[in-house]
């Protein structure tokens, strides 16, 4: 718990569900915190995830794309957080430009200014499971060939393909964790541009119908948020982990059916219903997928602490106390 103890640590989109959880746990932990947010509506930067921590951390309104601003604010960092990103899958079909310069050319700018100014401070980057598209195998692990089905998979692989190569290139201590379903207090819940699990977690506590698309036998693994900070935390403190790639898969796989009937026995009163897949959704769906996580696991030694029951109800209380605040 001291291993972060006056660590200057930088985490780009601090304020948004992961890096918001990642920057309070370094503050627990000892480290020098610096925030950077757009705080964009759409990108799930949201100040009340903070509440309790301002005067804890420097906190910056900036967007990653103004290389202007990112010399100053990385300059001094020992550890960069690179968290900062667009995670729409439907919002980068529809806005293809938007998606490639949050989670590609943006991408390049952190890399190149934290290689001019600071190549010595590591760099975590998360991407995304998105990048493997429709399974050719489960579970998908590190070797599974690379097929997006989306921009948003397209932008966030060649971002991932920029840290590794400033790695080989270079020697910038990079690291990339490819996330699966990440869930969780303080998640997205307004809309699905995170993960539908949070609309799920809405519709059940204001009493509406969840909608659990196809027939609802689609296998799914989730991960709570704070196993993935601890996944996080392990990157950046372990040498063994720079110049690797890692998934971030669950420690569960679950229907999302069974999914549907595990979150509405947790809130009474709600229920859910399968309905046809929207044509949008259909055309970028990627069927059965769920992860291992042997490679992380074994390297630098995670392991899984909240299961999804646990983690549900976890999440649940969350919002039941603070929903308004993310409507």
């Amino acid at each position: 718990m001291n291993d972060f103890v006056g660590t200057r640590t930088v985490v780009t989109g601090g304020m948004g569900f992961i890096g918001s959880t990642l920057a309070r746990a370094l503050c627990d932990r000892g480290a020098e915190v610096t925030i950077i947010d757009s705080l964009i509506p759409e990108y799930g930067g949201n100040p009340f995830n903070l509440v309790g921590y301002e005067s804890k951390m420097k906190i910056n309104v900036s967007d990653v794309r103004d290389k202007y601003s990112l010399e100053y604010l990385l300059r001094d960092a020992d550890i960069i957080f690179n968290l900062a990103g667009q995670t729409s899958h439907l919002d980068s079909m529809e806005q293809p430009e938007t998606d490639l310069a949050i989670n590609t050319s943006a991408q390049l700018s952190i890399l190149e200014t934290t290689r001019r100014v600071n190549p010595n401070a590591k760099v975590i980057f998360t991407s995304t499971r998105q990048i493997y598209g429709r399974p050719l195998f489960l579970p998908v692990d590190e070797t599974h060939v690379i097929r997006p089905v989306d921009i948003n998979g397209i932008n966030k692989y060649a971002a991932e393909q920029y840290h590794m190569l400033y790695h080989s290139v270079y020697g910038l201590p990079v690291s990339v964790l490819r996330l699966t379903n990440t869930y969780g207090p303080r998640m997205r819940v307004k809309d699905a541009r995170q993960t539908f699990l949070g609309v799920w977690l809405r519709n059940a506590l204001v009493g509406m119908k969840i909608n659990v698309f196809g027939d609802g036998l689609q296998l799914r693994d989730f991960n709570y948020v704070d196993d993935c900070v601890e996944a996080l935390t392990l990157a950046a403190v372990k040498d063994s982990a720079i110049g690797k790639i890692y998934n971030l898969a669950g420690s569960e796989v679950i229907s999302l059916r069974d999914l549907a009937e595990m979150l509405t026995a947790l809130v009474p009163g709600s229920s859910y219903e399968l309905v046809s897949f929207p044509e949008e959704r259909k055309a970028i769906d990627i069927g059965d997928y769920y992860g291992s996580s042997s490679l992380i696991e074994n390297e630098l030694g995670l392991e899984y602490k909240t299961n999804l029951r646990s983690g549900l109800i976890e999440s649940l209380n969350y919002f039941t106390r603070h929903l308004e605040e993310y409507l």
